[in-house]
């Protein structure tokens, strides 16, 4: 393919470029760069407060392991960027505990490939700043952890990309009581 007068490698498989456009998106990234790999992608990426990642888009058939997670913080090391993603299909245990010490998110297999917020059934979902967290606490006078709790494993959390101690903002509508607001408090699961 011929794009922006520099030929580019096609090395992914459509379903993986589809989930890592929807990972962009979803959690309103910013693409800066990208860079075909032998092995996949690299794109630079940059949240709304100016928080730079590196995605990683792996097309490996086998499961990624240690190998993978050791090549991902090299190559946030030569980017200088702190914090790393890697949409894959598998991993190995050591990679998944590797890859929380080098603060490296491993994107699941389950990894939605469409936006899951245009279902009319599916909630606004948003991660409260450190300003707004403490709004709602005081509000409430309540400490977090007494808020309902939602698990990490839960798909929403995965896909807004929340993490353990978070609190997130649902905002529901309703034909008879309008619009409400509740919380929930992220916890490991």
């Amino acid at each position: 393919m011929f794009k922006g007068g520099a030929f580019q490698l096609l090395a992914l498989d459509p379903m993986l470029e589809r989930k890592m456009q929807v990972l962009i998106e979803l959690r309103g990234y910013r693409q800066l760069e990208r860079e075909d790999v032998k092995s996949g992608a690299l794109i630079t990426v940059e949240d709304s407060e100016g928080k730079r990642f590196l995605i990683w888009a792996v097309s490996a058939a086998e499961a990624i392991g240690i190998k993978y997670i050791n090549q991902m913080a090299k190559y946030m090391k030569s980017k200088n960027i702190e914090s790393g993603i890697i949409v894959g299909e598998k991993y190995t245990q050591s990679a998944r505990s590797l890859a929380r010490r080098k603060n490296i998110e491993l994107i699941p297999q389950d990894f939605p490939s469409f936006n899951i917020f245009k279902h009319y059934l599916v909630p606004k979902h948003e991660v409260l700043s450190p300003e707004e967290r403490k709004e709602v606490l005081e509000k409430y006078r309540v400490e977090p952890y007494k808020l309902p709790h939602i698990k990490t494993s839960d798909p929403i959390v995965r896909v807004i990309g929340a993490k353990p101690g978070d609190i997130i903002k649902i905002t529901r509508r309703s034909p008879t009581a309008g619009e409400y607001v509740y919380y929930r408090y992220v916890v490991e699961g």
